[in-house]
């Protein structure tokens, strides 16, 4: 992987740097920018397959420098500390990030993702172009998501989601028309990013869509009845929270 980092700070640029080179030698670093302009004059020159991007700078954000070089294919990790309107824009296009001051344990993690993404996969910039969308919103009622299902990025309507079904450390994502995806990232990671006005959890294994609810069965500790036929168990803590928020909706 050949690497630019685009970071205003030159503490965090140069201690960024200093991790790659020691820890990651499939990693070969072309550059370094310290804001908007730059990172964009490198990355046209240099073509990097990765960019390690900062999100606020002096003249701009990292998603300037996306918008300017449009066409370019690369994989990407953001950097940040508190934006909370990026961070979240940026979790539902599926991209990776990192919190600043970054850790090390964090950042092999996002490494190591890349590379299990690139062995079935080139760059693809579906999910920046939808990031970017987000970005544009005044608000952050995203009503898409995007899921990395391994060799691509589904964009997928929130309302079309029935029901997601933990799999381990991957999520199964059920939806109408009778689609299924499997995507590499945990069930509490969708518990705490799809809205909670129209998801809960009702039992470890389920997150379900109470807008695809039809029917809620009185046996045992009860049953939620989907849109799509399923008959899914409620567990004995989640069902006062399932039926209020079943009443909520009425």
């Amino acid at each position: 992987m050949k690497a630019v980092i685009i970071e205003d700070e030159q503490k965090s640029r140069d201690m960024l740097a200093d991790i790659l080179k020691k820890n990651f030698p499939q990693i070969t670093i072309l550059g370094l920018a310290k804001n908007v302009a730059e990172g964009v004059e490198l990355i046209q020159a240099l073509k990097p397959n990765l960019l390690f991007l900062d999100i606020s700078m002096p003249d701009g954000t990292g998603f300037d420098v996306l918008e300017k070089v449009q066409g370019a294919k690369f994989d990407i990790i953001f950097t940040t500390a508190t934006d909370k309107h990026a961070l979240k824009a940026i979790k539902y296009s599926a991209c990776d990030y990192l919190l600043k001051p970054i850790d090390i344990d964090d950042l092999k993690i996002a490494i190591n993702r890349l590379v299990e993404k690139r062995s079935t996969s080139i760059p693809s910039m579906d999910n920046l172009q939808f990031l970017i969308q987000n970005l544009k919103r005044a608000d952050d009622n995203y009503n898409k998501i995007t899921l990395p299902t391994g060799n691509a990025y589904e964009i997928i309507s929130i309302k079309d989601i029935i029901r997601c079904e933990a799999d381990g450390s991957y999520t199964n994502f059920y939806l109408v028309g009778g689609k299924k995806l499997m995507v590499s990232a945990s069930l509490k990671h969708y518990e705490d990013l799809l809205p909670e006005n129209d998801f809960i959890r009702i039992h470890h294994h389920h997150l379900i869509n109470v807008n695809h609810v039809v029917r809620f069965l009185k046996v045992d500790g009860g049953y939620a009845i989907m849109s799509d036929n399923t008959q899914l168990e409620i567990s004995r803590r989640k069902k006062d929270a399932f039926l209020e928020k079943l009443r909520a909706m009425l």
